[in-house]
């Protein structure tokens, strides 16, 4: 089992901070797996097991807990007002008003309380609203790339690693059923999408017309790492196709798919202007295999797209706020907004082994008037500082 370190990292500085830690993600993102392997550091640290509380509501014993009240009850039960407590609630959307046991739960001042949730919901409506500046959010997704090299530590080439990295997929249970029968894999991706698009977005939304959402993932999955908006989906949708898709319902699908945590936003930034833009932003999709299901994905194809894709992923897991770039007429891949109010700006490139490829992608830095790092992210093996610039290669980048 590969340990996610980047997230337990976050829980153990989180650990009796008095806030509700809030664990979301698409499913099979290892959300569960990750509040196991923090529930064994506890162990591990000193913390006696009776003073952990652990229930995985997806778990056919704890399908009998469907009123909050009862379950509040058994729970507060076993704990010892003298003692800390250590409450683990595994996929809670699945209690009757889940919100007021989270409330509840909290008001007891010797409970330290983790939940878990495979959907936005978590952090939406009566929730948000009851836990507002008393809840804090990870957001699990499946392996980074150097996770991923820890599960597939038999293969030493990090180049022929990566090559798999970007045409398949990095969920957990993907990555360990390619081991055995790589024809099992498409099977298993093709039932996470199922139950996200059907579950989570089609059957909770009561959306009548299936059809059309599969239509919109598929056009976004074809088109990541490039500027759209509702009004070009709705265009291009609607060439030859006798039923209309108005630009009012793409508006509420992609709000639907980002809140299911299949595709991610990324807005666009003015630099000089210092504010968001309202038009054309790009869209990236949470899991490179996944893209398979819908779209002809053909090994080692749009490349500079999945390459985008895995480093607007790897930028959101570092930390800050991830923008696409607009600087007057030039386009900068990523602006990352920093804690600090610092920034950091990337342009990602296949290669820019030719001068003039290398003088289009640095060219969008040097409008930039302020000395905030920027770097270009290549899959060129030599290192380089071009003007200030960090050549890096993205292998290496990711593999810090």
């Amino acid at each position: 089992m590969v340990r996610r370190e980047i997230y337990l990292n976050k829980l153990r500085q989180l650990k009796d901070q008095n806030l509700i830690k809030v664990i979301t993600g698409i499913r099979r993102s290892g959300k569960s797996t990750l509040l196991e392997a923090f529930k064994n550091d506890l162990l591990s640290d000193g913390v006696s097991p009776e003073n952990i509380i652990f229930l995985n509501f997806e778990e056919r014993e704890n399908l009998i807990f469907t009123n909050w009240t009862a379950l509040y009850d058994e729970i507060i039960k076993t704990v010892n007002t003298e003692k800390k407590y250590y409450i683990f609630l595994d996929e809670v959307q699945l209690i009757n008003e889940f919100e007021k046991l989270i409330n509840s739960l909290y008001a007891k001042k010797n409970i330290d309380l983790y939940i878990t949730g495979s959907n936005a919901y978590l952090l939406s409506g009566e929730l948000a609203t009851l836990l507002t500046g008393r809840y804090i959010a990870i957001n699990v997704q499946p392996y980074s790339f150097k996770e991923y090299t820890l599960a597939n530590e038999n293969e030493k080439n990090s180049d022929r690693l990566f090559r798999k990295y970007l045409n398949e997929s990095c969920f957990p249970e993907a990555v360990t059923l390619s081991y055995k029968n790589k024809e099992l894999v498409n099977d298993y991706l093709q039932s996470i999408y199922d139950t996200v698009i059907i579950k989570d977005i089609a059957q909770r939304h009561k959306l009548r017309n299936i059809h059309n959402l599969n239509r919109i993932v598929s056009f976004l999955f074809n088109s990541i790492g490039s500027y759209v908006s509702p009004t070009n989906i709705a265009r291009e949708l609607n060439k030859n196709s006798r039923k209309q898709i108005s630009h009012n319902t793409i508006i509420k699908y992609l709000d639907f798919l980002i809140q299911s945590f299949i595709l991610y936003a990324a807005p666009r930034y003015d630099i000089k202007g210092k504010e968001l833009l309202t038009t054309n932003e790009k869209y990236y999709v949470i899991d490179l295999g996944l893209r398979n299901i819908t779209a002809t994905n053909k090994y080692d194809t749009d490349l500079g797209h999945k390459l985008e894709n895995v480093v607007y992923f790897e930028l959101f897991r570092r930390g800050g706020k991830v923008y696409v770039g607009k600087n007057r007429d030039k386009e900068i891949d990523f602006v990352v907004q920093k804690a600090n109010n610092e920034r950091e700006y990337y342009q990602v490139a296949y290669t820019v082994n030719d001068e003039k490829t290398l003088q289009r992608e640095i060219s969008s830095f040097k409008r930039i008037n302020d000395n905030y790092p920027k770097y270009l992210l290549t899959l060129d093996y030599d290192k380089a500082n071009i003007d200030g610039i960090q050549k890096l290669n993205i292998i290496d980048w990711l593999l810090e």
